[in-house]
């Protein structure tokens, strides 16, 4: 199993230098790879011949082969590894369970991440040991990290990446076992909320706030600065890259970086209360694409997260050994009454602003069929408790 640790590095000035030309030249070979792609595909429709129709090994063979001599300068796998970004994205492209993948199209000096990879790093001594390029004829120097890897095995890959206050590096380690907590026989239900997740604390039901008022406040901020930015470029759109245009940029990305800090450190502590309290865990498997299209919800629902705490909470319940049930996207969970079974149809369903044919709110729940009186999100948590033990 793949465990990555993404921890901040400190390169020295020659590493610096070295890792900021690595981050173009990264994005040079995925375009120059891009565009052989596209040459053979349409080669091979001139032709008709499906002989001729691009794949990764034939692109890369292509650019390995006619290599400038200043490119031997830089690391072999910076190349290899861009042709293989750029084949998986055409494999996603043509998934058909990956409907919303975008077809690869060539990447922009400035507006791409500045990110590259390599699969030939080191760590000796708890240091980042980047593989040198043979032709390099300068200094070399190992990069200081900020804290040791978590987890000790084999290093497959590094990504040095640079973000607003300085450069990061993504280790993924191999891990051959996982740690498995001790058994633990209690059922959770997350019923999730745009900016809130409702769940069960054993017998009293709990929520964890996801839009809190720190990030409002940043996200006020962020659209202030876009704003600003914004007017500079219409009020002089020819030379608006003044000094106070980098420097609104500056804290732009840093009130970005807040957000995004923020948002994964509550996922990440949320995500891991949850697999060591409880044994088995039910959510459900929300179609967050089809959501988004209501353009009144689309910007909220994006921040309550609900893709990167689904992602996160399958990789620990496989690395801690607990039952992840996902409810089906279908099941009535807000309709159905959690005492008698009763499902809501027609006139009486509940939306977002509650029942206007028994003019209830959108957090009550009235069962006509028991006489229930039960809050929205407890009846829906315990709903899905119960289709977790089935």
């Amino acid at each position: 199993m793949l465990m990555t640790h993404k921890v901040r590095c400190y390169p020295n000035k020659t590493m610096q230098q070295f890792i900021n030309k690595a981050y173009h030249y990264r994005r040079y070979c995925y375009n120059q790879a891009l565009e052989t792609w596209n040459s053979m595909y349409e080669a091979s429709l001139v032709l008709q011949d499906k002989t001729l129709r691009p794949n990764e090994r034939k692109v890369r063979d292509e650019l390995v082969a006619n290599k400038a001599d200043w490119q031997y300068a830089q690391s072999a796998r910076t190349l290899q590894l861009a042709v293989h970004d750029l084949g998986q994205a055409w494999k996603n492209f043509f998934n058909p369970k990956m409907p919303n993948h975008k077809k690869p199209k060539f990447k922009s000096r400035k507006k791409s991440r500045l990110v590259f990879k390599t699969d030939r790093a080191m760590i000796v001594d708890g240091k980042l040991c980047l593989d040198k390029p043979q032709a390099y004829a300068g200094d070399w120097y190992p990069i200081r990290l900020s804290e040791a890897p978590r987890w000790s095995g084999p290093l497959r890959q590094a990504t040095v990446n640079r973000d607003a206050d300085g450069y990061y590096a993504s280790l993924s380690i191999e891990v051959d076992e996982s740690h498995p907590l001790p058994s633990n026989h209690r059922v959770c239900g997350v019923d999730a909320n745009i900016g809130k997740f409702v769940y069960n604390d054993d017998n009293q039901t709990k929520a964890v706030r996801v839009l809190t008022d720190q990030l409002t406040n940043l996200y006020t901020r962020i659209t202030l600065y876009q704003q600003r930015l914004a007017r500079k470029r219409n009020e002089n759109p020819k030379n608006f890259r003044s000094n106070n245009y980098r420097a609104m940029i500056t804290k732009l990305q840093h009130s970005y970086q807040k957000v995004a800090r923020i948002q994964n450190d509550l996922m990440q502590k949320f995500t891991t209360q949850l697999v060591q309290d409880n044994g088995t865990i039910a959510i459900e498997d929300l179609d967050v694409q089809h959501m988004k299209m209501n353009k009144h919800l689309a910007k909220n629902l994006h921040r309550s997260q609900f893709g990167c705490f689904k992602q996160l909470l399958k990789y620990k319940a496989e690395w801690y050994g607990r039952e992840l049930v996902m409810v089906d996207r279908y099941y009535p969970s807000t309709q159905r009454c959690s005492q008698c079974g009763e499902v809501k149809v027609g006139a009486e369903k509940l939306t977002l602003a509650g029942n206007a044919l028994h003019h209830t709110k959108h957090h009550e729940y009235h069962c006509y069929a028991c006489g229930a009186r039960l809050e929205r999100d407890v009846n829906a948590v315990q709903n899905l408790i119960q289709y977790a033990k089935g």
